[in-house]
């Protein structure tokens, strides 16, 4: 059914542009799948490869601003027939705009619905007064003297090949033909830091291992830090009579788009870079900068997508390190609960509890029946105590204590009854 955030197309149109400057406009973003009825029956498209083509072609010259790092355009199979997919991010220039047209009233246009609707001269005024302009594509290198052999060879090694004009056609340069701060970040040679930390205590105090990847381009800085975070991600195996088991500390999918979000989501426009910190129990991921503007927890975690730097995500999504736009929390999220994720005004941190081998987790799993077992018999004296408490009587921390209770609670053992202040345990036929 077609929405705000949704368009169907029988077949590509020459209302194209229109839809896509309208998504672009929208804090969501949104999809048009073309080869599906508006009613949502799927009818199908030929030449997959060619449409592709040209619907690339006719966002990256028929729009402005450039929205090229804001949009992904790919093949999918519905019901068994052929249809192209294109999901657009909220754009950070707003708003955007039909070349031939400029930002006018003929240009500029919203989703109101399900419908793509022109934008009134104070809506347009109002847009383009909040419009983002620090990000990485104006702002001007600090070094002329950049280099990008790294980034050429990745390229070729992708099966793409970079011309005389890859500056101008990658975005790489201000509007006054100069190196970018993007152009920066993905030189040969740069000074930004990439560390991976390690520490022999879960407090941040006794620092072992400091490693340094960065002060080289963004690419090649991403894949030497996953693969150092590869290989500290251990793999615990245990044969039974049946099979070979086998499972990793932490997810491998969830760690590699964390580290990518990370780097490409991160806010360099005050000098800040992602961290990476290796822990006895965990390992924690932190970008620079909270959500962007517009945003909110609720977008977040149900995969829309604003990137704060599209040059980047561009980039990115050529040489394949990224999937779809949108794509990389709900990865984690099949994974690990939203709680693996803080998120503050100025910065966004993404912490993997390490998962124990199968030994340790046997030894866990009675140590947390014992523990179920005092819980219950402390809630019987007392339906009100509260996890402060039941934490000093267990002598284990309070973080400890809530993801019992939160075991507890789902496995229908125990219920809440009232809020959480002023409330009280009770502890169902399951439990006893």
């Amino acid at each position: 059914m077609e929405s705000n955030r949704q368009e169907y197309k029988r077949e590509l149109t020459d209302s194209l542009e229109k839809e896509a400057v309208a998504f672009l406009n929208c804090p969501g973003g949104g999809v048009i799948d073309i080869g599906i009825d508006a009613d949502g029956s799927v009818v199908g498209m030929s030449d997959v490869d060619g449409m592709q083509l040209k619907i690339k072609d006719r966002l990256k010259n028929n729009i402005q601003p450039s929205c090229l790092g804001l949009f992904d355009v790919f093949h999918e199979k519905r019901d068994g027939k052929d249809i192209v997919r294109i999901i657009f991010a909220s754009g950070p220039e707003k708003p955007y705009y039909l070349r031939k047209y400029g930002m006018s009233e003929k240009g500029c246009y919203i989703r109101v619905g399900s419908a793509s609707e022109p934008m009134t001269a104070r809506m347009i005024e109002e847009m383009f007064s909040k419009r983002t302009r620090n990000t990485i594509g104006f702002m001007p290198s600090p070094r002329s003297d950049l280099s990008f052999e790294q980034l050429k060879i990745y390229y070729e090694e992708a099966g793409l090949a970079l011309n005389s004009q890859f500056l101008s056609n990658l975005e790489l340069l201000t509007p006054d033909g100069k190196f970018n701060y993007a152009a920066y970040l993905l030189a040969d040679e740069n000074g930004i830091s990439v560390k991976v930390a390690k520490y022999s205590d879960a407090a941040r105090v006794d620092l072992i291992e400091n490693h340094e990847y960065g002060n080289c381009s963004l690419v090649k800085a991403v894949k030497r830090v996953l693969d150092r975070l590869d290989v500290e991600n251990t793999t615990f195996t245990r044969i039974t009579s049946k099979e070979r088991l086998e499972r990793r500390m932490i997810d491998p999918t969830a760690l590699r788009e964390a580290v990518i979000n990370a780097i490409v989501h991160n806010d360099y426009s005050n000098g800040g870079s992602p961290k990476f910190e290796l822990f006895p129990d965990r390992m924690e991921i932190t970008s620079v900068g909270g959500l962007p503007f517009e945003f909110n927890k609720g977008d977040f975690f149900s995969g829309l997508s604003v990137p704060r730097n599209k040059e980047l995500m561009r980039i990115f999504g050529d040489l394949e390190l990224v999937e779809h736009l949108g794509s990389g929390i709900p990865r984690i999220l099949k994974k690990y609960d939203p709680r693996v994720f803080q998120i503050t005004d100025h910065f966004l941190r993404v912490t993997f509890e390490y998962r124990k081998s199968f030994e340790d987790e046997k030894s866990s799993e009675k140590s947390s029946e014992k523990s179920s077992e005092k819980i219950f018999g402390l809630i019987r004296r007392n339906a009100n105590i509260t996890t402060a408490e039941l934490a000093e009587a267990l002598r284990i921390s309070t973080r400890a204590v809530e993801k019992q209770l939160v075991k507890l609670r789902e496995r229908g053992s125990l219920r809440r009854i009232g809020p959480d202040k002023g409330g009280h345990w009770e502890i169902t036929e399951n439990g006893k």
